[in-house]
């Protein structure tokens, strides 16, 4: 089969690989239908990851059919149409019965990190009881390969770890595609104003057009004077943090307002500065967390409903075999004006 190879830092190819088999009667082999890239694959291919070994093959999102089930696999069979969450879950040891899915002692982030991922033709996925999700006839693909990992993220990381509330007043720093995650699952709380910031004016168009009140491009205004100006000097009540970088963690703690919550989501591959000196005082509250994927059937239920709709993030789509080129529109977002991209396997 044909894979996408990460071969060190900045470096990558698309290779002729071994296809996977079963390694354990919980596995189930699946046949990638459609899968994307993520903003942590870019992280992971600028040396930010160093756990993710060179051979790896990348990729933690997709859905695809059943190929073959382990015999311990009681709730999928070959030909099954699955959603592949981007933790794996064995349901048993000491985090995931904490719904701590993330931390889970035998599995975890580790599709495309630690284990083969999907950005291939086959993936093993383990504990797959637990780590896949049916879809329904008629759901639309392209929203659900959305609901393998940024939706979910957006919204445990992003809206719960943040505490959103009614008449809340939102920041959310990036607004690429988690941070636009965090934008459509927000409005879940009806808060009263949400301000996207960015240095991209497309995405922080499409931002306007997925809900937010007011944006702000950074690198043409002063971001924090103009959030001040937008909240009557007090900051805003949750700072959500969609980037990764030290610059944008920076700004969360600059326009934070007393009692206020610093939601961090971003994959984070250099240190920051923690000004306590200033916030000791302040009541604020700084959350980080991994994505448990806890909420993915209340959202797969809210997709399937047709009150939320994920692939309206998506702005290009490619076959598998032109991934390359994927990741050269997905990793030069400004230029090509994109989001999410699918990669289509059918």
């Amino acid at each position: 089969m044909k894979a996408l190879v990460y071969h060190g830092p900045g470096k990558k190819s698309w290779d002729e690989v071994t296809k996977p088999i079963l390694q354990a009667p919980t596995d189930a082999i699946v046949k990638i239908v459609k899968t994307t890239i993520c903003g942590t694959d870019l992280h992971i291919l600028k040396g930010d990851v160093p756990e993710v070994t060179e051979g790896r093959i990348l990729g933690h999102e997709g859905i695809g059919i059943i190929e073959e089930a382990g015999n311990s696999v009681s709730a999928f069979k070959k030909g099954d149409r699955v959603l592949i969450s981007c933790i794996s879950s064995c349901g048993k040891c000491e985090y995931c019965k904490k719904g701590m899915y993330s931390h889970c002692m035998n599995g975890g982030w580790i599709l495309g990190h630690l284990i083969d991922g999907t950005q291939a033709e086959y993936v093993r996925i383990p504990f797959a009881d637990n780590s896949l999700y049916h879809i329904t006839a008629g759901s639309s693909d392209d929203a659900m390969v959305m609901l393998s990992d940024i939706l979910p993220t957006g919204f445990e990381c992003g809206v719960l770890n943040g505490q959103v509330k009614p008449g809340d007043t939102v920041a959310i720093v990036g607004s690429g595609p988690i941070g636009l995650a965090v934008l459509l699952t927000a409005q879940f709380y009806t808060p009263a104003r949400i301000i996207m910031i960015d240095v991209d004016d497309n995405r922080l168009e499409a931002a306007k057009k997925f809900g937010a009140t007011n944006i702000i491009n950074s690198q043409k205004n002063d971001a924090v004077k103009a959030v001040f100006a937008l909240t009557e000097n007090k900051g805003v009540d949750v700072a959500v943090e969609a980037v990764g970088v030290p610059a944008t963690f920076e700004l969360c703690q600059s326009i934070i307002a007393p009692g206020g919550h610093i939601a961090n989501v971003g994959v984070h591959g250099k240190s920051v500065e923690l000004h306590l000196e200033k916030l000791w005082s302040q009541n604020i509250t700084i959350t980080t967390r991994l994505v448990d994927t806890v909420t993915t059937p209340m959202l797969l239920r809210t997709v399937n409903s047709g009150k939320l709709e994920p692939e309206k993030l998506i702005t290009h789509h490619f076959k598998l075999n032109n991934i390359l080129e994927a990741y050269e529109t997905f990793g030069n977002a400004a230029k090509e004006k994109s989001l999410k991209v699918i990669l289509s396997n059918e």
